[in-house]
């Protein structure tokens, strides 16, 4: 019984993880449109994930680098560099869709 019940509790959290991939993708083919003006327009990344993953690993950083004194110069200035680059680097760097 404990079997039995251990396999629908797998089963029941990797059924929906299963449909995730789908649900993204039908959104994908929707990043382009041509609006009413004739301009064509984009959806992209704010970098917002970025900027927050990229703070935090950038401050991780500059902690580990700055080894003298109590360490707050090097997390500050870990955590503004790793921010902007995070931040680019979810944005994807282009400017233009095309």
């Amino acid at each position: 019984m404990r079997k039995l019940v251990l396999g629908l509790a797998m089963a029941a959290t990797a059924l929906p993880i299963a449909a995730i991939p789908s649900a993204a993708d039908a959104r994908s083919q929707y990043r382009e449109w041509r609006g009413r003006d004739g301009r064509v327009y984009c959806r992209r990344s704010n970098g917002t994930t970025g900027l927050i993953v990229g703070g935090a690993a950038g401050a991780l950083a500059g902690r580990a680098i700055d080894t003298r004194g109590d360490r707050t110069v090097g997390t500050l200035v870990g955590t503004g560099a790793g921010a902007l680059l995070g931040r680019e680097i979810d944005r994807g760097g282009k400017r233009r869709c095309r």
